[in-house]
């Protein structure tokens, strides 16, 4: 028998031992996207809570690049301990479609342990942008085919996919201009050097608020409670344009299922927390807290809606 073998059946023995014990150390939780964005808002949001509920410190770890495969790849191959988890967004789900080589599989790599939050994107323009409406936007771009260009968090993310759909929707060309996460896909939009992107309500209110930022519309069925002024894609003149961004916890697939109780119990706490409820909503946030069970149908839902989105729409990450 090999060394690598003895090494393997030696950590699978131990894991029923380390499930009693959980948590006994630090916890990585990775991130894969650049501080800044709503997904590492999120994690932010949620480490300190995690800590102060199981007694362990959650260290948020950034690893951007590659859409978020950077970080799912790292997550994916690591010790089913429940030390190593991932916080991510739809860009999970949309990758399995968006890409033809990937070196994990959702479904078969990843244990879903809790969904967290909720948050629709907005559609948003540079202040200094002539527009003041989204029919505006699309009229400006039918004016001139091809001419516009909008920012995204990096390929195959919601913000790219929600930018194919407006263009589905509406008929209008623009040029897609893909960054290594949502705080440099912001920084480009409200210097003006795009023109439009999609963007989470969490990473985006202050910018707003401050008018540095114009949004358009929101991709929800409703209006924000944060952001009433703002019309709905469909209020706007734009159906099929409702793309809204979760916010979930996965472990490597081979995690002890009572360690991903324990983490998922965990989860599910500051939806019922009255002081976290009211800083997701003050950033545009639902808490949700899913179990495993939950959270896993949702994910084979996800994928297949988004894998319908990325062959409708013909983009290609590879």
């Amino acid at each position: 028998m090999t060394k690598t073998l003895w090494l393997l059946l030696a950590a699978m023995c131990a894991l029923p031992a380390l499930a009693q014990n959980y948590p006994s150390r630090p916890i990585k939780l990775v991130v894969g996207f650049p501080p800044g964005g709503g997904v590492d808002i999120n994690a932010r949001l949620l480490a300190p809570k995690l800590s102060e509920y199981l007694g362990q410190q959650f260290v948020v770890d950034n690893k951007p690049g590659a859409g978020t495969n950077i970080a799912n790849e790292f997550v994916a191959k690591a010790a089913p301990d429940g030390y190593t988890l991932l916080l991510t967004s739809p860009a999970l789900a949309i990758n399995m479609s968006l890409y033809s080589k990937l070196s994990f599989d959702t479904l078969r790599d990843f244990a879903p342990v809790s969904m967290f939050s909720e948050s629709p994107n907005l559609l948003l323009v540079p202040a200094t942008l002539p527009v003041a409406n989204a029919k505006e936007l699309v009229a400006r771009a039918k004016s001139m085919p091809g001419k516009l260009n909008f920012s995204s968090a990096g390929p195959g993310t919601s913000q790219h996919l929600a930018g194919v759909l407006l263009m589905m929707r509406t008929g209008i060309t623009a040029v897609h201009i893909p960054y290594k996460g949502s705080a440099p896909s912001l920084t480009a939009l409200i210097a003006g050097e795009v023109d439009f992107s999609f963007a989470n309500v969490t990473a985006v209110q202050g910018y707003i608020k401050a008018g540095r930022l114009r949004a358009l519309a929101i991709t929800a069925p409703k209006r924000d409670a944060q952001l009433p002024e703002v019309p709905t894609m469909k209020e706007a003149g734009i159906d099929g344009v409702e793309v809204s961004v979760w916010f979930g916890v996965f472990a490597p697939v081979a995690t002890p299922k009572e360690i991903v109780q324990t983490l998922a119990s965990a989860i599910q706490r500051p939806a019922r927390d009255g002081d976290m409820r009211k800083r997701l909503h003050e950033q545009g946030a639902e808490p949700v807290g899913s179990t495993p069970e939950q959270f896993t149908r949702f994910m084979r839902d996800e994928i297949a809606r988004w894998a319908e989105v990325v062959r409708v729409s013909g983009a290609k990450a590879d």
